[in-house]
């Protein structure tokens, strides 16, 4: 009996590299909300881990904002159907009540997807670019980039975990 596409992509394929994610992580989380001034610097504490039988892989994660308890949830897959990444957030913050869905490319060392956020108070959308690398086996750094809508990037976060044992 051959194997599907997922099957093969989990033991040698994008699945496999998503995996590699998986573990209990520290570290710190730096903040911009205006361009190259630090708003906030805090410890932070997460676990990656799969769901659904491999299929995707969800970040559960926890610290402080403003000296505010803060929490969040990330998904991430890879749709073998249409060959791209995709990825779901909700938090405490950043999200209110809503999620953001994004999507994008594998890179190298991990992917690189991009959402848009507006609302009444935002009436024309601004984009959100994630960028998720394992440096090794033990240093993940997740990197959030706020985009204007003309298109300036600017870093809006940055997670920068070792992991945990």
């Amino acid at each position: 009996m051959s194997k599907s596409k997922f099957e093969i992509s989990l033991e040698s394929g994008i699945h496999q590299q998503l995996h590699a994610f998986i573990g209990n992580w520290e570290g710190i989380t730096r903040t911009w909300f205006e361009p190259g001034i630090l708003a906030d610097e805090s410890l932070m504490k997460g676990s990656i881990r799969t769901i659904l039988g491999g299929r995707f892989v969800i970040h559960e994660y926890h610290g402080s904002l403003n000296e505010k308890p803060f929490e969040g949830i990330a998904t991430y897959g890879f749709d073998l159907a249409n060959d791209v990444v995709q990825s779901t957030w909700i938090d405490s913050f950043h999200m209110g009540t809503g999620m953001m869905l994004s999507q994008g490319n594998i890179t190298e060392k991990g992917f690189s997807v991009l959402g848009s956020y507006g609302g009444a108070d935002i009436p024309e959308p601004w984009g959100w670019r994630t960028v998720v690398e394992l440096a090794d086996e033990n240093n993940l750094i997740i990197t959030a980039y706020n985009i204007s809508p003309d298109g300036q990037e600017d870093k809006a976060t940055e997670t920068v975990y070792s992991r945990v044992s």
